[in-house]
């Protein structure tokens, strides 16, 4: 899933955890995982590192089919902006990336002029 989720998507959030200080990161990607436990560090299988995840509140209830349950994990990618700050996502932003300072729990998160153009953006803003 992407950027597009929804607040209803997050109804159970109770919490985001950061793994990072969020001060050097114009952008995080956002995704639904589905996982085993609605509180603990989900496990992470993707390239790149995990930077954040959301702990569920006790009403929530896994799916019926899967026995799993859906969380949003924060993470980037090797490519992206903070590791390759002259490479593909210089300018731009990948579609699910959203503004960490925008995101709390049960909120989708917002694209922002930082996220989506970095810090050359920002500046060129400021008075």
């Amino acid at each position: 899933m992407s950027s597009l989720l929804t607040e209803g998507d997050l109804t159970h959030e109770a919490r985001v955890v950061w793994l990072e200080n969020l001060d050097g990161l114009d952008y995080v990607r956002q995704a639904l995982d589905k996982t085993k436990r609605r509180n603990t560090r989900p496990p992470y299988e993707r390239d790149g590192r995990m930077v954040g995840y959301a702990q569920l509140d006790d009403q929530a209830e896994p799916d019926p089919d899967s026995g799993l349950y859906k969380r949003r994990v924060f993470f980037l990618l090797p490519h992206d902006r903070d590791s390759l700050p002259h490479g593909l996502y210089r300018e731009g932003a990948p579609g699910e990336a959203v503004d960490p300072r925008t995101i709390e729990p049960k909120k989708p998160g917002a694209k922002t002029p930082r996220s989506q153009s970095g810090p050359a953006a920002i500046a060129s803003v400021t008075p």
